[in-house]
């Protein structure tokens, strides 16, 4: 099931500090499966060891352009070329100012870049700088030129860089690097096709209070909703995650609003959604809440307390008139699948829903993986397979993108 399975990556490994981090890399996309070759700059074997990345990589690591051996025989290696026609993609982790600049200009100087004009397979480039060096005027020029000519750009991160300042130009997370290639992989294309759209996404549970110390809850962990917010991103959107009570991890770029109960994330959709949002509604909102939560905790008597309780608002549908892009909702169901998705979606005036069953091993709550029924208004129905949360979000997406 792992997308990366099989697949040929060059990893491109520049002079910068944020160069040790390649190894981190090596080591993550050779657990999933992939065939890494590794490619430095002259520069970067004095921030990173070709010994320690050709151990991780179990291959071979140039950093030369020609042989290092010479005598009275020389044997020609267009190992460049046998390069560029073996890989599935091109990764530049990290990219230095000075190797963005000698790509966007066709620069081929060096091993690194001569194989970036001898590929044929698609190019991530991952830049990183401190933060002054980064977004100097050129270092943006030079990236925008990168994306205009094709290639992928995962922008540097914010945070606390080696010189001691602090601002944009850390090497992209580890974790996202690999989800960009999964994504590239996945749709064999570098285009951002979500770029300039607002994506709105509810994610996890809610949990309604029953007195300070108890709640009523489910057993989401909100993993499809984040699957599909990072996703979201990756394509280019502009995101914001309504995130009801999870643990889990988002991209520093993507906006979450952190709520517990129903009703407050019923107020942060509303106040969010506007005429072009496209609205995902993952969540598992619980659909009822205690009338009165106790103040105090309820001891422990004789008898078991009668909780009464009342319905919580249907997000959806009280949001049904309001104008936005596209609305997609969820359901699990247990019976009746098919019929109850399909009334849900229109009832609440749903363009798509997206059915998960508790019947099907592997998916629904808590898994990694989930296996769906995309049910659109026109009635048309498309069923995946078992497939990782990460893919299910991606063949979401494609299924969004197709209608706006």
């Amino acid at each position: 099931m792992n997308p990366l399975t099989g697949k040929k990556i060059i990893l491109g490994v520049t002079g910068c500090i944020a160069a040790y981090k390649s190894c981190l890399l090596v080591r993550e996309l050779v657990k999933n499966g992939a065939d890494v070759r590794v490619v430095l700059t002259p520069s970067a074997s004095e921030f990173v060891s070709p010994l320690t990345l050709s151990t991780l990589s179990r291959n071979k690591v140039i950093q030369g352009i020609f042989p290092a051996q010479k005598g009275p025989v020389v044997e020609a290696d267009p190992w460049h070329i046998e390069y560029g026609l073996w890989a599935d993609l091109m990764v530049i982790a990290p990219a230095s100012i000075n190797t963005v600049a000698k790509m966007a200009m066709g620069f081929a100087d060096n091993a690194l870049t001569t194989l970036v004009t001898a590929r044929r397979s698609p190019l991530l480039v991952c830049p990183a700088a401190d933060v002054d060096m980064y977004e100097y005027p050129l270092t943006q020029r030079n990236l925008k030129l990168l994306e205009d000519q094709g290639a992928y750009i995962l922008e540097a991160e914010s945070g606390e860089l080696a010189s001691g300042l602090t601002g944009k130009g850390r090497l992209p997370a580890t974790g996202k690097i690999v989800e960009a290639i999964k994504l590239i992989l996945y749709t064999g294309s570098t285009q951002k096709d979500l770029a300039g759209r607002k994506v709105l996404v509810t994610a996890g549970p809610t949990y309604e209070d029953i007195d300070p110390v108890r709640y009523l809850g489910n057993r989401s962990s909100g993993k499809m909703g984040f699957e599909i917010a990072k996703a979201a991103w990756l394509r280019g959107a502009d995101v914001t995650l309504v995130a009801g009570p999870s643990s889990l991890a988002l991209y520093p770029e993507i906006t979450r609003m952190n709520v517990r109960t129903a009703d407050q994330m019923k107020k942060a959709v509303e106040e969010n959604l506007t005429e072009d949002t496209i609205l995902i509604m993952a969540a598992a909102v619980a659909d009822f809440t205690p009338s009165a939560p106790g103040e105090k905790k309820i001891k422990k008597a004789e008898t078991a307390p009668v909780i009464e309780l009342r319905f919580t608002d249907d997000i959806l549908f009280s949001l049904k008139e309001r104008p936005k892009k596209l609305a997609v909702g969820f359901a699990l169901e247990t019976d009746n699948e098919e019929q109850k998705a399909v009334d849900k979606m229109h009832r609440k005036n749903l363009d798509m829903i997206i059915l998960n069953s508790l019947n099907d091993t592997g998916s629904g709550f808590e898994y990694d993986t989930n296996l769906v029924t995309m049910i659109e208004r026109s009635g048309e129905k498309v069923k995946t397979g078992l497939l990782t949360k990460t893919e299910i979000a991606h063949k979401i997406l494609d299924k969004i993108v197709t209608k706006i």
